[in-house]
């Protein structure tokens, strides 16, 4: 899960450390550490703790002058550090982020590679603030955030219009295709407004004749466009967000979102709510956050979520979730988690 407050405050750091790493043409290293421990309860059923790794990653940015202008930077992000587990850890085996680009003052940015996608970016904010995240509601739409080109263009008297395509050459599995997705950003004052869809192409089962390679029906794939509606509004202290996202045939996503900051605190809370098309299995999650900044690289946070629906929950005799289980199924679970992060 995508950590807002840590991205913001790394990307502040990178920035401002790529500023100074210029001069010297020295690349910028960043990091952190996350801990978590939860406490997970399926409704009439079983419970779990768990102690983990909730994102701990290493990562090295640099950028520099092309030309008066003109300005070329490149990002890599390492994750699977697995923190918690010396036993299970293999060091970093993961990517998070790799990218390079090129941004200008009059024609934007553009870049290449795996970072949040375009849409993920523009709409889907509720689902990447929280830190531990595990019952948000992400958006329908299914472009990935690797083999990406993204552009941003600058800001049109408060307008920024955004677009991206993946690249999937003949080597991918299912073979070629090429996924897109547009977006509108649009900012006056305190408010902010973003319009974004994505073409979910790049799934090709749907084209198949009722199998994938694996022998599996792909009767029910779905390649409607995900169109995603946001806004966001800033008061002082107070920030709220209200998103709509649809894809026809698959579900509609509602959330609202409240976020307070005093001092070193930040408290937040939010409703998310997923009507599905085809089934009953509509879900709502009500999730909560309090979060204290230790100093400038360090903080902690306690969050907790409820989760409802119609015998949507399912779990297997370890109490793990499991998703098309016919037995033991319950229309509620909830979870609280505590955990710390460092950063720098």
């Amino acid at each position: 899960m995508k950590k807002t407050i840590l991205a913001s405050a790394i990307a502040a750091a990178t920035f401002s450390g790529a500023a100074l790493a210029q001069e010297s043409n020295l690349p910028t290293v960043y990091g952190n550490i996350q801990y978590a421990l939860s406490y997970e309860n399926f409704d009439e059923g079983p419970s779990a703790v768990d102690h983990f790794d909730n994102g701990s990653t290493l990562g090295v940015a640099h950028s520099h002058e092309i030309a008066p202008g003109i300005t070329g930077f490149f990002k890599m992000e390492l994750e699977g550090i697995d923190a918690d587990d010396k036993a299970k850890s293999n060091g970093i085996d993961g990517l998070d982020e790799a990218y390079i680009g090129v941004k200008g003052d009059n024609f934007g940015q553009v870049w290449v590679g795996s970072d949040d996608s375009t849409y993920e970016s523009a709409i889907d904010v509720i689902a990447n603030f929280y830190e531990v995240g595990t019952y948000n509601l992400g958006g329908g739409y299914e472009t990935g955030e690797g083999d990406l080109i993204q552009y941003m263009s600058p800001s049109f008297g408060g307008l920024k219009l955004a677009a991206a395509v993946q690249v999937n050459g003949d080597s991918k599995d299912g073979g070629k295709s090429y996924p897109y997705q547009l977006a509108a950003i649009y900012s006056v004052d305190a408010l902010e407004l973003a319009f974004a869809m994505d073409s979910n192409d790049g799934r090709l089962d749907y084209s198949t004749n009722g199998e994938d390679s694996d022998g599996n029906s792909t009767l029910n794939a779905n390649n409607e466009n995900t169109y995603g509606l946001r806004a966001s509004y800033s008061m002082d202290n107070l920030s709220l967000t209200a998103q709509f996202q649809t894809r026809k045939d698959v579900e509609d996503k509602f959330g609202l979102m409240g976020v307070y900051t005093l001092g070193k605190n930040q408290f937040a809370l939010s409703y998310e709510m997923s009507d599905a098309d085809a089934d009953d299995s509509d879900k709502e999650t009500i999730t909560i956050q309090a979060l204290h900044n230790l100093s400038d690289n360090m903080y902690v946070y306690v969050e907790g979520y409820l989760a409802g629906g119609d015998e949507v929950y399912r779990w297997d005799s370890n109490g793990d979730d499991l998703v098309n289980s016919a037995d033991d199924a319950t229309d509620e679970k909830s979870l609280a988690a505590v955990g710390a992060v460092y950063y720098f």
